[in-house]
């Protein structure tokens, strides 16, 4: 009995790392100052390095979509600038904001993603998955107006037109947020694009987003404050210390527990004045997710999932700032910085060494002694 029981577990086991998708975590999320303004942030987690650039995206420049090779496809000319990080060397954003405001991101959804198949779908209006964000932040200022274009797209299942580690299909679901600090989620299920209203400003990765807000039933307790105490028979328990009202918070790296996670950071961090407080604080919530190299492995030759870089967007402000595995110093781009009616895309190169700044002692007047 015994042994046909662990003969059970052990081929389950097998069965379950057979299917299991490579990690790929990303998390995102969206914070606001005391007026409103809000702030996103997300990580860009992936074991296969995408080599991400600044792409800054003038108006006025034409995309032609990627549908199936040697068919005639459509194209559409951006109507606003954006910045934001590019993949491979292509001109496709995969997290950036537009002059408008409009800010949001690429995120892995392996599993269940379902695009229009490629024998079915309509090239004059079907588009790779990983245009989608590029589509959305040159042509739109509000997350409304998103999802009222949307019925004019189709998103297909076609294979890249560059190497994407010899996959043939991207499995992809996008978050947006407008400067009015509206947030959408956007999904391809069955062929089909479903939007989500997203009152959280959460997202991570897959199951989908409607079974990320019915995991949140088993987490309803979870609090900033501490725990009560407990009573038994006239006496009184309490916790060790401050932190017990999030006791049970997931600790892993799965999205279903990363999800939990970065919604409990994200409603209890304390409100700021200003946006460039809020960033900061955007940038503390970002650090809590940052994946180093060997923490999560996929178990076989691929690369370990790390966090190739983070990004934060200043929907207000039009800017886009940004971290690295390798510099940690945050940086940004301001949109304003450039002439938004040029007429060519500009990559900015972002790999740079960190340099450990020294410490010096200050001298004359601003010198200081310690008393003992």
């Amino acid at each position: 009995m015994r042994t046909s029981l662990r003969n059970l577990i052990c081929l389950t086991a097998a069965g379950c790392l057979a299917f299991a998708p490579a990690a790929n975590a990303c998390t995102s999320f969206l914070i606001k100052t005391k007026n409103g303004d809000p702030v996103y942030g997300r990580t860009m987690e992936f074991g296969m390095p995408l080599n991400s650039n600044i792409a800054v995206v003038p108006r006025g420049i034409t995309f032609e979509a990627n549908t199936l090779p040697g068919k005639k496809s459509w194209s559409w000319t951006g109507k606003y600038a954006a910045t934001g990080m590019n993949f491979l060397g292509t001109p496709n954003l995969v997290d950036g904001v537009n002059e408008k405001g409009l800010a949001g991101g690429m995120l892995y959804f392996p599993g269940y993603a379902g695009y229009v198949d490629p024998a079915k779908a309509d090239l004059d209006k079907a588009m790779g998955p990983w245009q989608f964000l590029t589509w959305a932040l040159t042509n739109f200022a509000t997350v409304d107006e998103v999802k009222t274009a949307l019925g004019e797209i189709q998103i297909g299942n076609f294979a890249p037109p560059f190497n994407f580690g010899g996959q043939k299909s991207i499995p992809l679901h996008y978050t947006l947020h407008d400067a009015t600090g509206n947030s959408i989620v956007i999904e391809p299920i069955d062929g089909e694009l479903k939007v989500y209203d997203n009152p959280l400003g959460v997202l991570t990765n897959a199951p989908t987003f409607d079974w990320h807000l019915t995991n949140l039933k088993n987490y309803v307790k979870l609090s900033p404050y501490p725990a009560e105490p407990l009573k038994i028979d006239g006496e009184s328990i309490t916790s060790f210390g401050q932190g017990s009202g999030m006791l049970g918070v997931p600790g892993d790296s799965t999205p279903p527990s990363r999800f939990i996670r970065v919604l409990g950071y994200s409603i209890s961090a304390a409100v700021q004045p200003d946006t460039d407080k809020a960033i900061n604080t955007a940038e503390h919530i970002l650090n809590n997710f940052d994946l180093m190299e060997g923490y999560s492995r996929p178990g076989t030759a691929a690369p370990d999932d790390i966090t190739q870089w983070s990004g934060i967007a200043d929907l207000k402000g039009k800017r886009y700032l940004f971290k690295t595995y390798e510099d940690q110093t945050l940086r940004q781009v301001d949109l304003n910085d450039f002439d938004l009616d040029g007429k060519k895309l500009i990559e900015i190169p972002i790999a740079q060494t960190n340099e450990i700044p020294k410490v010096k002692a200050p001298k004359g007047k601003d010198s200081a002694s310690l008393q003992q």
